[in-house]
């Protein structure tokens, strides 16, 4: 499997959520890695992206809120969401940044209410 997230469901806003994806070690250990999202009827957006070393960027809409980190040894990206919005609904992917041609899957979608 070269990319498989989860974590996602369902939650009230102002909650929190952890999301996990898992990734071949080939393009873990060589790719920045991000986040990315998809709303309904919306172009995917980057959500927060870091590098091999740890130097993270956010896009505007998450900062302050969500917190990107990477386990090198487990291959393993997350994303820490706190204060969530009902606009964070959206079907969550991890990918490289910038995408190489990675299969997307089917991502892991995070529903929040108002």
């Amino acid at each position: 499997v070269q990319l498989q997230a989860s974590g996602g469901g369902f939650m009230q806003a102002g909650g929190s959520l952890r999301l996990s994806c898992v990734a071949s070690a080939t393009t873990f250990s060589t790719n920045i890695m991000a986040w990315y999202r998809q709303a309904p009827r919306k172009q995917r957006e980057m959500v927060a992206v870091i590098t091999t070393g740890g130097v993270t960027n956010y896009a505007d809409s998450v900062k302050g809120r969500f917190t990107i980190s990477r386990d090198n040894a487990k291959n393993t990206l997350y994303l820490q969401m706190r204060s969530l919005k009902p606009d964070d609904t959206a079907v969550y992917y991890c990918n490289t940044w910038p995408d190489v041609g990675l299969s997307w899957g089917q991502g892991t979608q995070v529903t929040v209410s108002s």
